[in-house]
């Protein structure tokens, strides 16, 4: 499905209700399994999330997590952990050709049986599930931190629980952060101390409820949105907090110099656009890059420079992601160059019109780039990605006062 985005101006106020963080969402259904006493409110009704919540409770050998790269970390080691079961665990074609290697051979340091049925070092994968009796690990520190998590999530239930040691220099430390903190909200001892993560171990735990959060990547949208719209703009997103455990909530900074003000009032969020002057943003986004796509098109929008650092796991994402933000931003007239870990964009003053954005299957490349109809026409190819974590989001904007045809 393409979509035909028209110049739209937005309402001067909205309200939008933001579903629950995928990132939190997923963490937690794992733990619920392993706790059925857990009880969840306000999940992520993202495409990921259902496809994590299918492979947990459905009984099937087969688990195909299709795009879902955080299930296929997450499962990956609750699997190897489920005594005498046996699963394949396989996802899309681009799934198959993200590494995997790093996990698979930490989990078998702790006596997991997984072998790779077709390449080595990816999925599709064949776990024999087992009771894994030894507790210590090391890891190369600078790996996706979903590797890190997924260890993390099961430690409890390992029967010596979990001593992991990183190596060198640690990437997205908040998302790392958040699913400690979920451990130690569910009263698990998990403890993080210079490279050594400790978890103790934890067989059950008391009748709980854990509200979720919203999403504060799904939020990155909205900053942009006001951001491109007139001073006085105003949307209001539920339900944040202000002590996030979600790295992404670093947009209330980032977007400040970008004339966003946010305030909260109660657990809403309120963004307004205000008078600024704007200069180049130049950001280490080693610790939040999923929000890269977002401020790079913003930038491009306003007519600003931008250079962003940190970025060396986009390239194993849904797609290569600088390449894909270098070769759309390009097609609308911007100077975008790409190294292994960052992206430099030059001020552009003229921004093409009627142009088509390519999606590459990623969710992130039709959200990030939408926010740009408020200054051209142009049209998303494949639309229908953003399900993966934003099902409602076109639904969302067309409320919001875009004008979104089907091509």
């Amino acid at each position: 499905m393409n979509l035909r985005l028209k110049v739209s101006k937005i309402k001067s106020k909205a309200t939008i209700a933001v579903s629950g963080s995928k990132s939190e969402t997923n963490r937690l259904l794992l733990m619920q399994v392993l706790y059925p006493n857990l009880i969840l409110e306000n999940s992520s009704n993202s495409d990921d999330s259902e496809v994590m919540l299918k492979a947990l409770s459905g009984s099937e050998t087969l688990k195909d997590i299709h795009h879902a790269g955080t299930a296929m970390r997450f499962l990956t080691a609750y699997f190897a952990v489920q005594d005498a079961n046996e699963v394949v665990l396989t996802g899309s074609n681009r799934m198959q050709e993200r590494p995997i290697k790093i996990l698979v051979e930490a989990l078998r340091q702790l006596g997991a049986e997984i072998h790779y049925e077709q390449n080595e070092g990816f999925p599709p994968l064949r776990i024999k599930g087992k009771k894994l009796v030894e507790n210590k690990v090391s890891l190369p520190a600078d790996i996706s931190s979903q590797y890190i998590s997924a260890l993390l999530l099961i430690a409890p239930k390992l029967q010596n629980g979990l001593e992991l040691t990183l190596e060198g220099k640690i990437t997205s430390v908040p998302y790392i952060q958040m699913t400690l903190a979920v451990l130690k909200e569910l009263g698990i001892s998990a403890e993080f101390e210079g490279q050594i993560f400790k978890v103790k171990p934890k067989f059950e735990i008391p009748a709980s409820k854990f509200i979720i959060e919203s999403d504060w990547s799904s939020a990155s949208y909205f900053y942009s949105i006001v951001a491109l719209s007139e001073v006085g703009t105003q949307i209001q997103l539920s339900s944040y907090k202000k002590n996030s455990l979600q790295g992404d909530s670093v947009l209330m900074e980032i977007y400040r110099d970008l004339g966003v003000e946010t305030t909260f009032e109660e657990n809403t969020l309120l963004l307004e656009k205000v008078a600024c002057i704007l200069q180049p943003i130049s950001r280490d986004l080693n610790n939040s890059p999923d929000i890269a796509q977002t401020i790079a098109v913003t930038c491009f929008g306003l007519g600003v420079g931008c250079h962003l650092t940190g970025l060396h796991t986009l390239k194993i994402k849904e797609t290569d992601r600088l390449l894909a933000l270098k070769n759309e931003l390009g097609k609308l007239g911007a100077r975008v160059s790409v190294t292994e870990d960052s992206l430099t964009l030059e001020p552009a003053q003229n921004i093409r019109s009627g142009i088509e954005i390519a999606t590459y299957q990623d969710h992130r490349m039709a959200m990030a780039f939408a926010p740009l109809a408020l200054k051209t026409d142009l049209v998303i190819q494949e639309a229908e990605v953003v399900s993966k974590s934003y099902p409602d989001f076109w639904n969302d904007l067309k409320n919001i006062g875009f004008q979104i045809s089907e091509r």
